[in-house]
This record gives C-alpha cells, sequence and structure tokens, in this order.
C-alpha cells in the first residue's frame, strides 16, 4: 500500500507488475542519459566565447540528431510492445471473478460458483477498526488463493468507472454494456489496495477494492462455508 513518504511504484505481487517495474526504470534510465547529455551540450553553448555567425547549415549534425532518437525509441518501444502482448494473453484461469461498478460501490460475482455475488462497500470513518485503513476499507473483501490464474471480467451499471489494483498492475475500465476482461496472477499472500481510476461522480473517491490473497487450502474452506 502506498504512504507518503513511498516515491516509488508499490511493491509489485504479480509478475506482470514486475516487469512494469523493470521497463518504468528502464526507460527512466534512458530518460536521465538524455537529460543529462542535453544539459551538457546546453551550458557549453552557453558559456563559451566562440560565436560561429556565418554558420548557415550542418548536415552532419541533422543527421546524428534525427538517428539517434530514431534509435533511442527502438530501445524503449521494443520492450515496450513485448509488455502489451503480455499484459493482454490470458493463461486458462482457473478462477473467473466479475466486478460490476455502481455509484458508488463494487460488487462481485464468482462465476464458477452458483449463485455466489455480493456488495462491497468503503467502510465508513466512524465505523471503522483500529486496524483499518480510512478511505481504503471494505466490508466485504474479495477472497482469492495466490499463485492461481484469475481472469476478471468488469463491467459497469451506470457510468464509466475503473477497477484498478497498483500493486497487481491491473487497471480496467468498467464501462456501461460492455464487458472487458483482464488477467492476473498473484505471488504472494497479502491485502492489496485499490480505487475507482476513473472520475465517475459525487463519490467517485469512496469506493475503494480490496483482495485478500489467501492460499489455496484457505480459500476452498472460505467457499465451501460460504456455498
Amino acid at each position: 500500500m502506498a504512504t507518503w513518504s513511498n516515491l516509488n511504484l508499490q511493491d509489485s505481487a504479480s509478475p506482470l507488475m514486475e516487469q512494469l517495474m523493470f521497463f518504468h526504470d528502464h526507460t527512466l534510465m534512458i530518460l536521465m542519459m538524455i537529460t543529462m547529455l542535453v544539459s551538457y551540450l546546453m551550458m557549453t553553448l552557453f558559456f563559451n566565447k566562440y560565436t560561429n555567425r556565418y554558420l548557415l547549415e550542418g548536415q552532419i549534425i541533422e543527421i546524428i540528431w534525427t538517428i539517434l532518437p530514431a534509435i533511442t525509441l527502438v530501445f524503449i518501444a521494443l520492450p515496450s510492445l513485448r509488455l502489451l502482448y503480455l499484459l493482454d494473453e490470458v493463461n486458462n484461469p482457473s478462477i473467473t471473478l466479475k466486478s460490476i461498478g455502481h455509484q458508488w460501490y463494487w460488487s462481485y460475482e464468482y462465476s464458477n460458483f452458483k449463485k455466489f455475488e455480493f456488495d462491497s462497500y468503503m467502510i465508513p470513518t466512524n465505523e471503522l477498526e483500529n486496524n483499518n485503513f480510512r478511505l481504503l476499507d471494505v466490508d466485504n473483501r474479495i477472497i482469492l488463493p495466490f499463485n492461481t490464474q484469475i481472469r476478471m471480467l468488469v463491467t459497469a451499471t451506470d457510468v464509466i468507472h475503473s477497477w484498478t489494483i497498483p500493486t497487481l498492475g491491473v487497471k480496467m475500465d468498467a464501462t456501461p454494456g460492455r464487458l472487458n476482461q483482464t488477467n492476473f496472477f498473484m505471488n504472494r499472500s497479502g491485502l492489496f489496495y485499490g480505487q475507482c481510476s476513473e472520475i465517475c461522480g459525487a463519490n467517485h473517491s469512496f469506493m475503494p477494492i480490496v483482495i485478500e490473497s489467501v492460499p489455496t487450502n484457505t480459500f476452498v474452506k472460505w467457499m465451501s462455508k460460504i456455498n
């Protein structure tokens, strides 16, 4: 979960988020190199006592500053395209979870199980317990097993919402009349928090998401108790 002193991305809890963080670091390194090079060139141009008033054209420098950015863009584009294909790939999901956005709460359906659905509302500030997080905790958490491929179906009933869990690298628009699909794989247990990331009305900031990642046997016991 993000904290006030956290300047970096949240710790990843899925392989896809790890790849996103690697790509972020890779691109940031390239940007820092470009910034340092351009800053050096600007400083050397500003602070020198030589001025060429008769320079009309420079074919060599024109070729250099056309080719170098093209090569740089290739080094950014190739890992980016690889990552886009990885994010869209669905690998035989074991569990399908359907999320439906409402003004202003989420409802969930476990599609692999008979008539198992529930609503998830944010816990009001005056009802919080000592171990709850303000504006982030909900009354009914999503319980899912880790080390399991999860398929996520996302839609909405009224306006556009966005189902987002930063730790898992998942962000999917919930559009009325449209069923969007994404997938994720959690590689550790824990509580993963998210929020609606599409401005959807007056209470947009009061519809958080909480996933509780548990071992498979714990999930099976919980599901058998519910059903």
